[in-house]
């Protein structure tokens, strides 16, 4: 069915829901690759770097945060590689999907209300307009 699926995960329960997902579907394909992928938002990193001692200690740290979709990716024995990206997460998924050309995008869904989705924007809905492959949105 698939042979290359990206997985885009922040460590929140709806990235652990669907890394849930992704492992039931891959278990239908045999020899289908999950590349895991997770964005270290601008925005964000710089409030993480000046509470940290350095690079090594950001990185354990944004490591530690992916930990538990690692322990649900190796209990359903997926071959998995797992990138941690820079830039702005919707923007970001969607080039490395685009440009690496994988067959399918999953993606957790934050459960914003139709008023919040339309003040900030959402990330899933944005790599849903953007991407060139199907992409599933877990909620």
């Amino acid at each position: 069915m698939y042979n290359r699926i990206v997985l885009a995960v922040d460590g929140s329960e709806n990235s652990l829901r669907a890394t849930k997902e992704a492992v039931k579907l891959v278990s239908l394909t045999p020899g289908c690759q999950i590349d895991v992928i997770s964005v270290a938002d601008f925005s964000k990193s710089k409030s993480e770097i000046l509470h940290t001692q350095g690079r090594e200690e950001l990185e354990l740290k944004r490591r530690q945060k992916l930990a538990p979709v690692e322990e649900i990716l190796k209990q359903g024995n997926v071959a998995y590689k797992l990138k941690i990206l820079h830039g702005e997460p919707g923007p970001t998924i969607i080039e490395y999907a685009n440009k690496e050309k994988v067959e399918m995008v999953i993606i957790g869904s934050r459960g914003l209300n139709a008023l919040q989705e339309m003040v900030l924007g959402s990330v899933s809905h944005k790599v849903v307009k953007r991407v060139h492959c199907p992409v599933m949105i877990i909620k």
